[in-house]
């Protein structure tokens, strides 16, 4: 998560009168930041609320054909990468829409600063929706109180924390102080980790089938809270502790967005090799395959074992699912506390480069506004809880920015920007030929998953409404 903190400060030292230097010239400022201090940032990068939904995945791909997901997904996101540091050393722009900018002018520039806008976005929604799902749980567990009270809806609760909380913090002008919230949300996600695999052991398998009558205060909190619970379309109850090595449904197209959505950094990586100390592009691309590395077992981890305790009945959000089927726990409540905590306090930081992006295209002649910040911050914050409101699940989020501007940022941008500003290699070369091939893989990803997920969508209304007539 600290990429929003190198971006949004990237941003400040690199304003738009240096986009015409030459590549030399992005040679003047010596980083700082040791090989292993940019390793944890850039895992603090890829880390985020998008490990929560990978069990769900590989629900509905099974275990074999996610694995294989999983390492294609991460191969590619290194190989961007790699177009990205070349790209930089040849363009001498070291901010992705800087890059943009040299490489189609201003239509490059907003393509790019859309697209991590869209993914900024995404992420706060995701961090909003575990506000959604948990802290009613987590009152619940203090104050024992009844399902139907109003503090126990996930909806008023999230417009409440982010009343109370959420915006006084992103209303300040400097931010700076939220970085070590990355830190934190790290380790949250180790903790969490840590949870998963334990409770794999201690969950029986098949699931208790009068779990639904112990828990009865439970379950009704959680329809109230979430109407659209798991929507997967396997059924293991023949053999429900069998795992499946590979599984077709409707709900498998969400598996590589999910997949994207939780391995894109790539507006972070220009920065922390502006701030890598001896930087050299073998040195940068040595950080990002031990952070890949790293969180590919995390993910690898998360996924299998969050899978392999409740199969089919593994829903969008893995810390939700357990709720459901193993009642209050006092390890589950402070897992939950702790990643309420680090997602409450990382909202304002994803949301300052959104404002200071938009800020930019809208007025970047002009002084500083409080009533023009005040204004953006407060539609940002408001609309992206009218989308957790009103979006049935976070699978929705996981799976449309997952397939739009994940896949921009990891396919598409980088490649486009290789093909064009790498002069000194013909388009016959090896590797002009490799990144077109990217590309077209990407539009390929990008276009076929987002007009299945739109299909599933059309498919599921349809379901609803037919429900209704009923």
């Amino acid at each position: 998560l600290n990429d929003f903190l190198f971006y949004a400060e990237s941003q400040k030292f690199l304003p738009e009168h240096n986009l015409g230097k030459k590549k030399y010239e992005t040679e003047y400022h010596q980083g700082n930041a040791s090989f292993g201090m940019s390793v944890f940032n850039l895992g603090n990068a890829i880390m985020g609320s998008g490990i929560l939904g990978l069990s769900y995945a590989m629900a509905n791909t099974g275990i074999a054909l996610f694995v294989i997901l999983l390492v294609a997904v991460a191969i590619f996101s290194l190989y961007s990468v790699h177009l990205l540091l070349k790209t930089a050393n040849e363009g001498g722009a070291l901010v992705y829409e800087q890059l943009g900018y040299k490489a189609f002018g201003w239509p490059g520039k907003l393509a790019a600063s859309f697209s991590i806008t869209m993914q900024n976005i995404g992420a706060m929604s995701s961090y909003l929706y575990i506000i959604k799902y948990e802290l009613p749980i987590v009152i619940q567990s203090f104050l024992g109180t009844k399902a139907d009270e109003w503090y126990t809806n996930g909806d008023y609760l999230v417009l409440l924390v982010t009343l109370v909380i959420i915006l006084p913090l992103s209303l300040l002008r400097n931010l700076g102080y939220l970085g070590y919230t990355s830190g934190l949300s790290l380790l949250c996600m180790v903790f969490f980790l840590i949870v998963v695999i334990i409770k794999k052991f201690q969950i029986p398998c098949p699931l208790p089938e009068d779990v639904s009558a112990l828990n009865e205060t439970i379950s009704k909190m959680l329809n109230a809270t979430l109407s659209h619970p798991n929507t997967t379309a396997v059924d293991y109850s023949e053999d429900a502790c069998t795992p499946k090595y590979f599984v077709f449904n409707s709900q498998t197209v969400y598996a590589v967005p999910i997949l994207t959505f939780a391995f894109v950094c790539h507006p972070a990586i220009l920065p922390m090799y502006e701030e890598l100390k001896d930087r050299s592009r073998g040195k940068m691309q040595g950080v990002a395959n031990v952070s890949f590395l790293a969180m590919f077992i995390m993910y690898l981890l998360a996924a299998l074992f969050g899978y392999l305790t409740f199969n089919s009945h593994v829903e969008p959000e893995l810390l939700h699912t357990y709720s459901r089927f193993s009642g209050f726990d006092v390890i589950l409540l402070i897992v939950r506390l702790a990643v309420l905590t680090a997602v409450t306090l990382t909202v304002p930081v994803v949301l300052f480069p959104i404002r200071t992006s938009i800020n930019h295209h809208l007025s970047a002649s002009k002084e500083f506004s409080w009533i023009r910040h005040t204004i953006i911050t407060v539609c940002l914050l408001a609309g992206t809880n009218a989308l957790v409101i009103l979006v049935p699940t976070i699978r929705d989020i996981f799976g449309f920015i997952g397939a739009s501007a994940a896949a921009m940022l990891i396919f598409i941008l980088p490649s486009a920007f290789y093909i064009k500003l790498v002069k000194k290699e013909s388009m016959k070369s090896v590797q002009k030929i490799g990144a077109t091939a990217f590309l077209l893989c990407g539009l390929l990803v990008m276009c076929g998953s987002m007009t299945l997920i739109v299909l599933d969508w059309i498919h599921n209304a349809s379901q609803d409404t037919q429900a209704n007539g009923h």
